[in-house]
Parts: structure tokens; sequence; C-alpha cells
């Protein structure tokens, strides 16, 4: 979102969601390498992998204040933006721009909960569905965030988001439970 306010929206866009869809394909490939274990123990560990980042989620959201925007998490955010930008400021051409997105997004997106969920599905689902799946998904998150991304800030509270969030990685589990192997 703060990207997009400085730049094209549409690099920015395509920055973000080549560094969302390269990290898909990583974790698609994790998963697959996990797929060589034994069946029982994939699925037993991606049921415990969404009830536990479901749980967690539901915890911290309680933790989060309810103001509408987290003015420390949009002041980070901004800060490694600013920081980017004064590195790559005689830079300023489109690829300098779509590399920024890209790396700003691929760092921060490294080891979060939805690349271990993407190497769970990945590990017992179709590879080819579950990339199609995140990198849709992804897309979706990113046209929002880089299209409406301040105007959601002050409907949507980072604690209503999280805790959705938990409540779907328990639904998740739940239905890999319900599953089987």
């Amino acid at each position: 979102m703060i990207l997009a306010m400085q730049h094209s929206r549409r690099l920015v866009f395509a920055g973000a969601i080549s560094a969302l869809a390269a990290m898909t394909m990583l974790s698609v490939g994790v998963g697959q390498a996990a797929s060589l274990l034994p069946d029982i123990y994939i699925h037993y560990a991606e049921i415990a992998l969404f009830i536990i980042f479901g749980f967690k989620l539901l915890y911290d959201s309680t933790q989060m204040p309810s103001e509408t925007c987290d003015v420390v998490v949009v002041g980070e955010a901004k800060e490694v933006v600013e920081k980017a930008e004064k590195q790559i400021k005689d830079q300023k051409n489109i690829w300098a721009i779509l590399l920024e997105a890209f790396v700003l997004i691929f760092v921060a997106e490294w080891g979060d909960r939805t690349q271990i969920a993407t190497i769970a599905l990945a590990a017992e689902n179709n590879p080819i569905g579950v990339s199609i799946g995140a990198i849709l998904g992804h897309a979706i998150c990113a046209v929002i965030a880089v299209t409406s991304g301040r105007m959601l800030a002050g409907q949507i509270t980072e604690r209503q988001l999280t805790a959705a969030g938990g409540c779907l990685f328990i639904v998740f589990g739940i239905f890999a439970a319900i599953q089987g192997v």
C-alpha cells in the first residue's frame, strides 16, 4: 500500500505478485519434498499446523488494540519503505521499482503462516492446484492492498483480520481431519 502511494500501482502490483508467486513456488517445492514422508505423518502435521496457527492467531487478536489501524505496524512499514527508497533514489526507473516491490514483499513474507500453509497443502494435495490457488489468493490480496488498502485500513482492523484468519485456519484444520488420510 505504501509503495503504491509513491509509485505506479501497476509496477508495485507486478513486483509484489512476482514475489508472492516466487514464494509460492518455493513453498510448493518444499511441500512436494515433504510429500516423500509417509502420508500419515503429513496428514497429522497438516492438521496440527492449521489448528495451532488458528489458535495462535485467535490469541494474537485478543492481544491487539481494537483501533482501526495499528499505528506501530504502519510506522514500521513506512520506515522499511523509506529506507529502500533512499537506496534507490537515483535509480527511479521501472526495473528499480519492480525490484524494490519484489524484494520488500519477498523478505516480508518469508516464513509467514501462508508460506507454512502452502507447504502443508502442497505436501498432501495437487501441487498445480495449490500453486494456482495460492497465487490467485495472493493476487487478490495484492490488488486490494494496492488499489484500496488505505481506505480499508480505516474500516477493518488488524485485530478483525487476525481473528478471521485464525478461524479460517481452524476450519481448514477441521476439514483436513474430516477428509482423512
